[in-house]
């Protein structure tokens, strides 16, 4: 039942696409849009049903060893003396970075089961991109890791919600940071394409198996230890709210190359 609320929308809209076949184009392209649009949200409900079922496991792990922390620090601290005991310490660090960890799984799963409004804007890319860079470039050096940029002159107009774009763009540079533990390369380009622009943050990390290839985008689904697994899902959430596509290469032991295409922007909207 749940299965058949999901796809009918995006069924009834394909079917009213097809009724319009013989009208104008621009009425055939604002259905197509929407036919789009009702797809992308039929697929994202479907997701939140994976959503709900792996969150209620991820929460109860970390709640598990907070509560045994709990316990143990409570017998410990009823013996005389336990205010010096190094476990007391220990057992309270673990108890901090399982609050963490817990505060970040719900973090990420409310950016990405949540429900919000893209807000496009046709502004200047480069700026978006000098802030992420900006802002990440003193954590990446003190892991050994240079990034470089090389962005295209006279690109396109595109329409972007900057503080998204922003936050695809920070998951991408904290996987790309997390697959080279031991230093390494980063390069955040740009480029005309066909249609828009093409967005490359590429790395020199540990690659991803080809295996895995079509589970990244999975929710949940993580090979780095502390990952959430809803990173990736985000990133491309927020592309294909762009009416872009997100794109993946790697190899094992040379790196991995994420492209993000985003359309030109609408001459109405420039």
């Amino acid at each position: 039942m749940f299965l058949l609320l999901v796809i009918l929308p995006a069924m009834l809209a394909m079917a009213a696409l097809t009724l319009a076949a013989g009208r104008s184009p621009d009425r055939a392209a604002d259905l197509a849009r929407e036919a789009e649009r009702r797809a992308r949200e039929a697929e994202h409900l479907a997701h939140v049903g994976t959503l709900t079922a792996g969150l209620a496991h991820e929460i109860r792990n970390p709640l598990s060893t907070l509560n045994l922390n709990l316990q143990l620090l409570r017998e410990d601290l009823e013996h005389p003396g336990a205010g010096t005991d190094p476990r007391i310490l220990r057992r309270l660090e673990t108890l901090e970075q399982e609050a963490k960890r817990l505060e970040q799984i719900l973090d990420d799963f409310l950016k990405f089961a949540g429900k919000y409004e893209v807000r496009l804007k046709v502004q200047p890319l480069k700026a978006v991109l000098d802030e992420v860079t900006s802002f990440y470039r003193e954590r990446l050096q003190q892991g050994r890791i240079q990034l470089r940029t090389s962005f295209a002159e006279g690109l396109p107009d595109v329409a972007i919600d900057a503080p998204r774009l922003k936050q695809a763009l920070s998951n991408l540079l904290l996987n790309a940071e997390a697959a080279m533990p031991d230093g390494g390369e980063l390069m955040i380009s740009t480029e005309s394409g066909p249609h828009g622009v093409g967005l490359r943050v590429t790395d020199t990390g540990v690659g991803i198996a080809q295996e895995d290839m079509d589970k990244i985008f999975a929710p949940y689904y993580s090979t780095r230890s502390g990952g959430t697994g809803l990173g990736l899902p985000t990133v491309r959430r927020i592309v294909q709210e762009h009416g872009g596509t997100l794109e993946v290469h790697s190899e094992v032991g040379r790196g991995t190359r994420f492209t993000i295409h985003l359309p030109a922007a609408e001459a109405e909207a420039v």
